[in-house]
């Protein structure tokens, strides 16, 4: 039987999955939580798309890497170590509307270029 946490990270990663799904993307979750069933790093949780996913399930963030729920209309938190990269982080479902919008610009843009030939 799986310890409490496996269980919480495979529930979570589940859950990412099908919000994806829901929101008309192609999602799989890899098995055992093993990116090298799907012929990826064995860090990668899930593909969402052509991206992959790595799922962390914490008791607590920490606050200050949250975009603030006080600042109306504020949709992204940017947050980066000195001298490394920069980070997004925003909430999960206006990523996969981002996502969403893409694909269906993409399926647009192909669907023109196949018209012309």
């Amino acid at each position: 039987m799986p310890s409490k946490n496996k269980a919480r990270g495979n529930r979570f990663e589940r859950e990412v999955v099908n919000l994806a799904k829901e929101h008309g993307l192609e999602s799989v979750r890899a098995w055992g939580s093993d990116g090298r069933s799907l012929g990826l790093d064995s860090d990668v949780d899930l593909t969402i798309e052509e991206y992959t996913v790595q799922c962390k399930v914490r008791k607590r963030i920490a606050k200050w890497l949250k975009p603030s729920e006080q600042i109306e209309g504020l949709h992204l938190q940017c947050v980066k170590e000195s001298r490394g990269e920069i980070y997004g982080i925003m909430l999960m479902t206006d990523l996969l509307e981002i996502m969403k919008k893409v694909k269906t610009q993409e399926s647009i843009i192909r669907r023109l270029k196949e018209q012309d030939i």
